[in-house]
């Protein structure tokens, strides 16, 4: 299961006090819990105006769905307008976190994982060249690399 983690600003217009942020993020907590999101501890009255940013930990989710539930969560807590931050996604270096990075480019491919002798996987990544016909394979490499910690073999056909 991939998980995202799902930043929000939770008062963009930064009018909310230290005592409102912390029973906001009581109130979050709350919420999440019941929605099987973790969130994450920050300390969001200590946050400078405009990066009161909650974090929240949202697996298993399309990515319209990550942010629609981190933007209705955090209104529901706030009483805000949140805004959506930046999305990213926590690595555990498994087979889902490189099918995961191949879907992100909008791609699909076959992986096979490969104990190598120096002690460190390998993925062999199978691709087809048509779909990689309008993404640099520099690019595929470099993600799959970084979100796997594996030396990356691609192979297009």
């Amino acid at each position: 299961m991939r998980t995202a983690v799902v930043r929000v600003d939770v008062d963009p217009a930064g009018e909310l006090t230290p005592a409102q942020l912390a029973e906001g993020v009581t109130a979050l907590r709350t919420l999440a819990d019941d929605s099987g999101v973790t969130v994450v501890d920050n300390n969001l009255a200590a946050m400078p105006r405009g990066r009161r940013e909650a974090e929240l930990l949202i697996g298993n989710a399309s990515p319209a769905d990550l942010t629609t539930v981190g933007v209705t969560l955090c209104a529901k807590a706030f009483g805000t307008e949140p805004v959506i931050g930046v999305v990213t996604y926590v690595s555990r270096g498994t087979d889902e976190d490189a099918h995961g990075v191949l879907a992100g480019f909008g791609l699909r491919g076959e992986i096979a994982r490969i104990a190598g002798d120096d002690g460190y996987d390998i993925l062999d990544v199978t691709l087809s060249k048509a779909d990689m016909a309008r993404i640099p394979e520099s690019r595929v490499h470099t993600a799959l690399e970084a979100s796997t910690n594996c030396e990356i073999h691609i192979h297009l056909v």
